[in-house]
């Protein structure tokens, strides 16, 4: 085969673009053995209950409401130091807008047995040991999002439960919310904790165990919180016993439905 049309170009301008076209092609293979490993793993970190270890944390991928409606969630881990780390999640769900989908989470302790040890938990609450925890991040929302961000403590009246042992006592602490999230039960009082204004909330899980949730009257994507604070003020009020067991401290979000992304840049929890 000739191609005439070739005669009229100088010979290093034609040797000079085999070897540009050749680069090309080699970056591109580059690139492609890139992306193709990190596409096969967040395809492993989309699956429902997936999980990723993040030193003494890991990450759960929890999708116990995906029956309420459609849709995909993923998670990521992104970089640890010491005890922060960096890591996010990205979903868009339908259905029901009054039901939770998944609770996207960093976990330390106890969910419904235990997956790593060191954790600085179970703790008494009687020793009242400080649980320092920071946390900074960024919501995206693609459309209207039904959401919050949120601590969740796990109590029980043991100290080491294994997965046939459901907690007593369940006390969340919403960071942020959207879309007219709103906690399980009735609202009891405005309280002060750690110098914030917060809505407390009080409800039951049918007959399993109690929920308080500690809601911010206002929005914040950073914390810098002493989580014995808000059990503190539930023992005060007589309503949970200072002999109970903190199991897991877990941090993520809430999703009704959606389509957005929680980035945490930094997260980390102290025990004592």
């Amino acid at each position: 085969m000739s191609f005439p049309f070739l005669r009229h170009f100088p010979r290093f301008f034609l040797v000079g673009s085999m070897l540009l076209i050749l680069a090309l092609i080699t970056t591109l293979f580059i690139l492609s053995s890139k992306i193709m490993p990190s596409q096969a793993a967040q395809s492993d970190a989309c699956k429902a209950y997936s999980s990723l270890a993040m030193g003494k944390y890991w990450l759960n991928n929890n999708q116990w409401g995906n029956n309420s409606g459609s849709g995909w969630q993923c998670i990521w881990n992104n970089s640890i130091s010491g005890s922060t780390i960096n890591w996010g999640t990205s979903w868009d769900w339908t259905g029901k807008s009054n039901s939770v989908k998944t609770y996207a989470s960093a976990v330390l302790g106890w969910h419904w047995g235990w997956k790593l040890s060191n954790t600085g938990l179970p703790i008494q609450l009687s020793d009242n040991k400080n649980v320092k925890t920071k946390w900074n991040f960024g919501v995206t929302q693609r459309n209207t999002n039904t959401l919050n961000v949120s601590y969740d403590l796990w109590l029980h009246t043991i100290p080491h439960p294994t997965y046939a042992d459901n907690p007593s006592d369940e006390v969340m602490v919403w960071l942020y919310r959207a879309g007219g999230a709103g906690p399980l039960g009735t609202r009891q009082a405005t309280v002060s904790v750690d110098g914030t204004s917060w809505d407390l909330y009080k409800g039951k899980i049918d007959s399993s165990w109690n929920v308080f949730s500690f809601v911010r009257t206002s929005n914040t994507t950073s914390s810098n919180l002493n989580l014995k604070d808000f059990y503190n003020n539930l023992t005060s009020r007589g309503w949970l016993s200072n002999s109970k067991y903190l199991t897991s401290v877990e941090a993520g979000t809430e999703v009704f439905i959606g389509n957005g992304q929680l980035d945490t840049r930094s997260y980390s929890v102290t025990i004592g």
